[in-house]
Parts: C-alpha cells; structure tokens; sequence
C-alpha cells in the first residue's frame, strides 16, 4: 500500500501542471485579443472629437435641417419682418384687437388678465400695459374695443356660460383733476351681460364702428358661439341689438364690415351666410335681415374677412383655395354675389399636400393679405395670390388670433404698418409689413 501514495501525489502534481499550462495559454491569447481590438478604437477616437471642432459649412447641410432648434431660433430672431415681442402674458393669448388709434393694444390671456399695452414706439425695449383682473372664476376668450381705446369689451368663459363685460375708465367730474393725478384711474365695468350664449364657448368678438347709412357711427359688437348663434350688442351701453342663426350645424368665426353694415359667417359647411344690419332714421339698429350667400367653395370655410372698403370678402377653404367675391351687388333684385378671383393655397407640406389656412386678415390699405397655418404666416399679395413673405415657425407654438393695426404706427423716426399676432407661446409679437411688390418665391 505504500508505493501507492507518491504515485497519486505525483499524479496530482502532473495534473496541476497541465492544468496551469494550458490557463497560461487561455490567459496570453485573451490578452492578445485585447489588444488587437483596442489598436483600432485608439486610432478612431481622435477622428470622433475632431469633427465637431471643424468648422461647419452652411452650403454642406441640405435644406431639411432648416427646421433644426438652431435654426429655428435665429429664423425668429433674425427674420427681418420681426419688430418686437410683448412678453409678460403668463398663459396662452386667446384674444387681441386694437384701438382705432393703433395707439392700444388689448389682449386676453389664459391666466385670467386682460392688459392694454400702449403702442408708442413699436421698437420699445419695454411696453406699459394697463391690467384688468375679470371677477372670479372668469376666463378671457377675447377682447374688442367699444367707441375709445379707454373702453374694452370682454368675452369671459365660466362653469355656467359665457359673460360680456365692458370696462372703461372712470372720467373726472373736475376737468382740473386729470392733471393733478399721475396714474390712470383703474377700469371698471360699465356694463355686463351673463350667459349671453347658454353654456357655449364665444368663439370669436369682434366691435366696429357704424358708418353705413343712417348709423349713428356707434360701435357695434358681435359674439359669435360655438354653436350656431350670433349675437350683436351695442358697444357703449350692452344693449342687444338682435341675433342671427346660421343653421350650419357649428360655427367657426363671424366678423362685421368695416362699415358695419354686413355680418357674415363661416361655419361647418362650404356656403358663407351674409346678413345685412339696417339702421333706423335715428341711427339706432332696426333689424338683421339675410341678404346673400356665397356659393362655389366645395368645402368647409375655415376664415373671411372683408376688405377695408366693405364691398367685398376673401374666403379660405378647406379645399384649397382663396376665393375674393364681390357683395357690392343689388341683392333686393336677387342679384347673386360674384366671384372676382380664385387663388389655390399656396403652402404645402413636405409630401407637397397644400394645407389649408386657419386665419385671414387684410392690411388696413388692402394691399397685403395674411394668412396663417399652425406656427407659420404668409404675406399675400390679395390681388395675384402671390406670396410676398413667409415666416415659418413665426411662434413656438399653434397662433391664435391675427390682428392688423388700423393705422401706422411710429417707429423709431418712422411710420410702420403693423400686425400682431398671438399665440399659445405666451407671447404677442408684432410684424412689419412687406412691401407689396415683393415676391418670396
């Protein structure tokens, strides 16, 4: 028994050599392995850190990349229509309208404001505004100015309707004491009307001033809802002058002459309705009777407006195309209105589908026509349909409501032609107008 014990440990020991060999060889080609692997990655690696550091070319990048955060940014900064920018609004802007000066601005915001910023240089670092606070529980939809820039009507969304306040500035009975006093007197409502639309929304407000005929030159106000009503209210007192019913299932906007004679309507079909507002001898409204409709789009009309002298209305479709039609026709002898011009849309998306305008509005000279889709607007030139400028991503966010100011606006030692435009970004910015012989393409 005793040979057998140094044969096992020898055993033993011839097998923990073996074992150790072949380990070693395992180990060494593993380790060759490594550094095969890792010869390459050193050799790679300066090329990754030295491409950002290479200058970038401009003309290298393709036209795609536009829309980069970059880009983005300095296409807002940097495009030359781009005056100025009203911060301070601490939700989105659902509302905007200037005085009849151009000297006021009024918006409505989400959180529960309304401010009237005074336009006194469009290049101003900083803007005054008035602030008006609505009572409780109140949400300002939109705004339009009454019969001064010191007067607002308000459209205000609550849990149980839609309310109209009209705010103005308390005058001194002292002519003396508006001298003596250093800061505005605050606004207060002079008037108010309560679920002046049952329980929906007031889509759109819009106040002009009566000049046609016998019209006392008064302002008219018009609340159009949700729904498929639209109501006028007498802009000093909050008396309701009458309503109409387009009978289009929902409506999506109203808006009155400039003259304040028609008021006319876009709604869930392709026919825009068109109702005339007849004046008493005393100046005083009489009634609203339908006078035309605008037949010819083949889909629903997403915007109008009227042109500044009231004899006719630019139309967007869904279908694609701008219509200018002429109401200046003798409709008591069933004289239908015309079509005067037919542009097609021209804004397309990536896969070259024309896209369809959100909002209309014509400059004051009627020489500019603006429409905008999403975050993006386009300068029109209302007579050929060309397109004049356009500003893509114009806010960070969908715009909701464009205005024009009625008059120029001083401008360093200038005179500007201004728009104003708002959006869910918080902010109101304001735009230079093109010149109208100016083509983008």
């Amino acid at each position: 028994m005793e040979p057998v014990v140094p044969i096992a440990v020898l055993s033993v020991l011839i097998g923990a050599v073996i074992a150790f060999l072949f380990f070693w060889n395992y180990f060494l080609q593993r380790k060759s392995e490594v550094r095969s692997i890792a010869k390459p990655e050193l050799h790679s690696d300066p090329k990754k850190h030295t491409k950002p550091a290479q200058p970038v070319s401009r003309k290298s990048h393709p036209k795609s990349h536009s829309h980069h955060a970059s880009d983005k940014d300095q296409n807002k900064r940097h495009h030359p229509l781009d005056l100025n920018t009203l911060k301070g609004h601490g939700d989105l802007v659902s509302g905007l309208c200037f005085s009849s000066d151009g000297r006021s601005l009024a918006t409505a915001c989400a959180d529960g404001v309304v401010r009237v910023f005074k336009l006194d240089d469009a290049s101003s670092k900083s803007f005054k505004f008035l602030r008006i606070n609505l009572p409780a529980g109140g949400h300002p939809l939109a705004v339009a100015f009454s019969d001064d820039s010191s007067a607002v009507v308000v459209a205000s969304q609550t849990l149980s309707g839609c309310s109209l306040y009209m705010y103005g500035e308390e005058k001194p009975k002292n002519p003396n004491e508006s001298t003596q006093q250093t800061k505005r007197p605050l606004p207060e409502i002079k008037w108010e009307q309560h679920k002046i639309h049952d329980k929906q929304a007031i889509l759109t407000l819009e106040g002009r001033r009566a000049t046609y005929g016998s019209a006392d030159g008064s302002t008219i106000v018009a609340s159009c809802s949700e729904g498929t009503d639209i109501k006028l209210w007498h802009g000093r007192t909050g008396k309701n002058l009458g309503s109409v019913d387009t009978n289009q299932l929902k409506n999506t906007m109203a808006t009155i002459s400039p003259n304040g004679r028609f008021i006319a309507a876009a709604a869930f079909t392709a026919d825009v309705k068109v109702w005339e507002i007849v004046y008493s001898k005393d100046g005083s409204v009489k009634e609203v009777l339908k006078v035309m409709q605008l037949k010819g789009h083949k889909s629903a009309v997403t915007w109008l407006c009227f042109t500044p002298n009231s004899e006719q209305i630019i139309t967007a479709s869904k279908d694609g195309s701008i219509r200018v039609w002429n109401i200046n026709v003798r409709y008591h002898l069933d004289e239908d209105p015309k079509t005067l011009k037919v542009f097609p849309i021209p804004l397309h998306d990536l896969n070259g589908a024309t896209l369809q305008y959100d909002r209309l509005s014509i400059s004051p000279d009627g020489k500019i026509l603006v429409a905008t889709h999403g975050s993006t607007i386009q300068w029109l030139c209302p007579e050929t349909g060309k397109v004049l400028d356009t500003a893509e991503k114009a806010h960070d966010g969908d715009i909701t409501c464009i205005c024009w100011a009625p008059r120029t606006i001083a401008m360093g030692d200038g005179q500007v032609l201004v728009l104003a435009t708002a959006s869910i970004d918080k902010k109101v910015k304001l735009w230079a107008a093109p010149s109208p012989q100016r083509d983008s393409s």
